[in-house]
This record gives structure tokens, C-alpha cells and sequence, in this order.
């Protein structure tokens, strides 16, 4: 995936929806290049057990730099099918593969409202480019 092929949340977490041929909806859910920048060294990712309920807006979980402890929020209502249990012990990849290999978690999506409050790539970049002017 190419980051231009995703949405965003304001938050700057990355979405890629993909439905299977049952009509389910599942949500990959990383964080940006942007905010891992931001973040610089990363100590620290905690993330939810599979299972475990979550709703748009809401923290699923909490990503720690040697700056600053940051949530993880969710862009869609759902429940967590996946996580990426190997990035715990392997924060590089976050900064190495943040569209790819650095997904964060997947969600089996019980409702796609959220979806519409995501940004295509162009206004993500445009929110981005006016918080780094602040």
C-alpha cells in the first residue's frame, strides 16, 4: 500500500478497508510517517487484545517516545481481530515500513460511520503541513 491509497485519521493514524466476499469489512490500522517523525524514538507500543471491542475516536491503545506517551485512537467502531504482536518487540519497523510491515492493529469493522470523518491523502498532507507550521 502507498500511502496515498490510505485514509486518515485527524489523529494521524493510516486506515486501509478491505471487504471480503461476505460483505465484512476490516480495517488495517497504522500510524503515519508524520506522527512517527513527530514521536522520534520510540520505547514503547501497547496494544489491545484481539476481541476487545472499540469504538471511532476512542484510545485502542498507547505508543511511548522518549518525548511524550501518545494514544492510539480508532477510526471505525468495531472489534479487534488482529494485532501485530511482532512490533512490540520491534519499534523500528514502525519508522522502517509505517504503511506496511508497521500496521498496528485490524478490526473487523460493526460500523463505518467513523470512515466518513477520514481524510484522503491530499488533505491529510494539508493538515500535516499546517501543524508543522505551528
Amino acid at each position: 500500500m502507498t500511502p496515498e491509497q490510505l485514509l486518515y485519521s485527524k489523529t494521524h493514524e493510516w486506515v486501509h478497508v478491505e471487504t471480503d466476499s461476505s460483505g465484512t469489512k476490516t480495517a488495517t490500522v497504522g500510524l503515519s510517517a508524520f506522527a512517527l517523525d513527530l514521536l522520534t524514538d520510540l520505547v514503547f507500543v501497547e496494544l489491545p487484545e484481539v476481541g476487545r471491542a472499540v469504538s471511532a475516536g476512542e484510545p485502542f491503545g498507547e505508543i511511548e517516545s522518549v518525548k511524550a506517551v501518545s494514544d492510539l485512537y480508532s477510526p471505525v467502531d468495531g472489534q479487534i481481530a488482529e494485532v501485530n504482536g511482532p512490533i512490540v518487540e520491534k519499534l523500528e519497523t514502525l519508522a522502517e515500513d509505517p504503511y506496511g510491515a508497521g500496521w498496528l492493529v485490524k478490526i473487523k469493522v460493526s460500523d463505518d460511520a467513523g470512515l466518513a470523518d477520514l481524510f484522503a491523502f491530499a488533505a491529510y498532507r494539508k493538515q500535516c503541513e499546517e501543524e508543522s507550521q505551528h
